[in-house]
């Protein structure tokens, strides 16, 4: 069983950045993170592949946001730069058995709590 915990979030200014880790206890492969705004559904938004070396990104936060991980420390970290008021959500994180870090929250297995990111304009 694999346990998520989310940590980082809070109140931003636009144009700002805030940072979100997600510390995993058990064993990970691919992970993402996913937000779900106020009256709407949850979306992708970053995931990454076991190893690191595949990224892929929501094309709404391409460019601002970039996912990273330490398997040593088992944490996935997301650098959220340029804050927008549309980036105002709650955050979650995700783990799957897959290698990769795909783009679809239906391969995820494991979810952790979620953190309030919101951004002021």
């Amino acid at each position: 069983q694999v346990q998520l915990v989310e940590s980082g979030g809070g109140l931003a200014q636009a144009g700002g950045s805030l940072r979100l880790s997600c510390a995993a206890s058990g064993r990970t492969a691919g992970m993402g993170w996913f937000r779900q705004a106020p009256g709407k559904g949850r979306e992708f938004v970053a995931g990454i592949s076991y190893s690191g070396g595949v990224t892929n990104y929501a094309d709404s936060v391409k460019g601002r946001f970039t996912i990273s991980r330490d398997n040593a420390k088992n944490t996935v970290d997301l650098q959220m730069n340029s804050l927008k008021s549309e980036d105002t959500a709650v955050y979650y994180c995700a783990a799957r058995t897959g290698a990769l870090g795909t783009p679809n929250e239906r391969d995820y297995a494991y979810w952790g709590q979620g953190t309030q990111v919101t951004v002021s304009s």
